[in-house]
């Protein structure tokens, strides 16, 4: 801030009692995204003159006052009707760093009325411009003088009263010289579109012109917000809202819900995405605060499983940070975010009730989002748990449709084990979904809230395995002798060896495991190998008995039949490694080393064999 300093002639040069480079280094780095801003501020600025004005003649007719942008290359220029500034408001305002004109004359106490509330505005101003030049009169008193204000960059400012002739009416003008390095912010095409990306939504008329002979003046908001608007049928209405959503947002949406909280002063649309986007992606939403855009990324106005919409809103009782791009957060925006979180659980019940094409489209789009809904939302459970999809035995489908097919319906708890036993478990007549994908475990779970006719179990390797049919005695005893080498071969892997019967037949054999199995076997490998030490104590007093794979012949398979009848050890022995490789690989879960290893090497060695027998 500026301390007290002696009076000085009219126009004499006056100082900042700060390092204003230093300031303006630190809100271009620290408070503000881009030095675009500067526009925003002065809009804002104007906006809260024209508030005040109001608030002196409340009688005006709508539109009496505006705001007028101008730039030719040389200047750019912003002028409001609003309340303007008397020559004590100039000297004690403008000449003192952090304070605001809506702090005084009990103003502080309706700045709800008001967008900027922290008086730095105009120095974002230097930013583009080493010199700022103010021209204004004050409609407090009618024969108020004009007064001018020269801000330097180096700190240095300027103060004279002129005739009220050199501004015959109340309000402001601001006039910036750009530097010759922020061409890209202040072209006049530039000055006119950032004029419409932050004051498109603004109550009072903005209008823009670039000085060309003849070139009319045209308006940044010619329309409100769509949603501000009537329209003759709802259906004209549902088109208006898309269309707006398409052009602000770029994306045709799947359908848009319309956000209304008066008691904040909230308007606005939710677009809800077309297409998936990854979990816990959130998307930035557009906000505006009495018309004027604050943020594009405004990310925490919804929760955070809310990233299957974006919103376009404008509010009334939001309060932006200090540098007026992002909401602070207290208690009227989590009041806010709660409110709108219901209003998208309200349209996906309406969805679910009213209008099925919809809502599958929906779902097949954002069944991820809905899923972590639906695990901390019990409402939102009972409505769409029984349409949602899951990966299953039968295919992909409901939850509904699988439980009218199963009475008991299996989960696994990796998609690894789903993949291991899927074609098996489906032609044992066993109902098994994939409980591998973020939620589906937890909400198949909860499937008996539901449908409590229903059961839902996990899926353990001596379920499915007690669904595979023994072979007869004579066949057990003639495969002994393979079975028992092939043991021997896969004693490495912790893997005891099995012939059974079960479809389908083209498949040879079935690796039965878990990975909570592998991890125990793990630990307690290292254990061993940690034998003595004050780490293998640890491990061992952890261990418990590691859970052995199992590889499950199929003695259906022509291979395996062949397989078993081998009586040349070695080529027992590979042909059960072989057996193994297989079966890891068809289970798609990552492989050990010594897995590839083997795979590898009983590959080289069946061809080997083969070539020998050839020649």
């Amino acid at each position: 801030m500026t301390l007290p300093r002696p009076a000085s002639p009219d126009g004499a040069d006056r100082a900042f009692q700060v390092d204003l480079r230093g300031l303006v280094d630190l809100l271009s780095h620290h408070l503000y995204s881009s030095p675009r801003v500067y526009l925003r501020e002065l809009l804002q600025n104007a906006v809260d003159a024209l508030t005040a004005r109001r608030g002196l003649e409340p009688d005006a007719p709508d539109g009496a006052f505006g705001i007028r942008l101008f730039a030719d290359g040389s200047v750019v220029r912003v002028e409001d009707d609003g309340v303007g500034l008397s020559e004590a408001d100039v000297h004690t305002f403008l000449a003192t760093i952090g304070r605001s004109s809506k702090r005084a004359d009990g103003i502080a106490e309706q700045r709800g009325d008001f967008i900027g509330q922290f008086g730095i505005g105009l120095l974002s101003c230097f930013l583009v411009a080493d010199e700022i030049h103010v021209l204004s009169r004050s409609a407090r008193t009618p024969d108020a003088p004009a007064v001018e204000w020269r801000g330097h960059g180096d700190g240095s400012y300027s103060v004279r009263t002129l005739p009220a002739s050199a501004r015959p009416l109340p309000g402001t003008t601001v006039t910036l010289t750009p530097r010759s390095d922020t061409g890209e912010w202040t072209r006049p095409a530039q000055v006119h579109a950032l004029g419409r990306h932050f004051g498109s939504l603004l109550r009072h008329p903005v209008t823009f012109s670039d000085g060309r002979a003849g070139a009319p003046a045209v308006s940044v908001n010619p329309e409100p917000a769509p949603w501000a608007r009537t329209f003759p049928t709802p259906g004209s209405r549902s088109r208006a809202l898309t269309a707006y959503a398409e052009e602000v947002l770029g994306f045709a949406p799947l359908d848009t819900i319309e956000l209304d909280l008066p008691a904040v002063g909230l308007k606005g649309i939710a677009c809800v995405l077309p297409e998936a986007v990854p979990a816990g992606r959130r998307h930035g939403h557009r906000v505006h605060v009495k018309g004027m855009l604050l943020s594009e990324q405004a990310d925490e106005i919804l929760p955070e499983w809310a990233f299957f919409v974006r919103c376009v809103i404008d509010a009334e009782s939001l309060r932006p940070t200090a540098s007026r791009e992002s909401l602070y957060e207290d208690d009227t925006l989590a009041a806010v975010r709660d409110a709108l979180a219901e209003r998208l659980r309200a349209w996906i019940a309406r969805a679910a009730a009213s209008d099925p094409e919809l809502l599958g489209r929906f779902l097949r789009a954002h069944h991820l989002a809905v899923k972590s809904l639906a695990v901390h939302d019990d409402e939102i459970l009972r409505l769409l748990l029984p349409w949602l999809p899951f990966e299953t035995t039968d295919g992909h489908t409901t939850l509904d449709e699988f439980a009218r097919t199963h009475r008991t319906v299996l989960v696994t708890s990796s998609v690894e084990e789903f993949r291991q036993v899927a074609a098996i478990a489906s032609a044992a007549g066993l109902g098994v979904v994939n409980g591998g994908y973020t939620y589906d475990r937890e909400l198949v779970h909860r499937l008996p809230e539901i449908r409590p006719e229903a059961s839902v179990a996990d899926l353990d390797p001596a379920t499915l395995t007690a669904h595979l049919d023994p072979v007869d005695r004579e066949t057990e005893l003639a495969a002994s002798a393979y079975l028992a080498l092939a043991r021997d071969a896969l004693a490495v892997f912790d893997c005891d060896v099995a012939l059974r019967t079960f479809h389908p037949a083209s498949a040879p054999a079935l690796l039965v495991d878990s990975r909570e199995a592998r991890h125990e076997r793990t630990r307690s490998q290292l254990a061993r190998e940690q034998e003595g030490g004050l780490w293998g104590d640890i491990l061992g007093a952890l261990r418990q008995e590691a859970p052995r794979a199992q590889l499950i012949l199929n003695q259906l398979n022509p291979l395996v039949r062949t397989a078993v009848a081998i009586d040349e050890p070695e080529l027992a022995r590979t042909s059960a490694e072989a057996l193994y490789g297989q079966a890891a690989l068809l289970s798609r879960r990552p492989l050990r080393p010594a897995e590839s290893s083997l795979i590898n090497r009983s590959f080289l060695d069946l061809l080997a064999h083969a070539l020998r027998k050839d020649s």
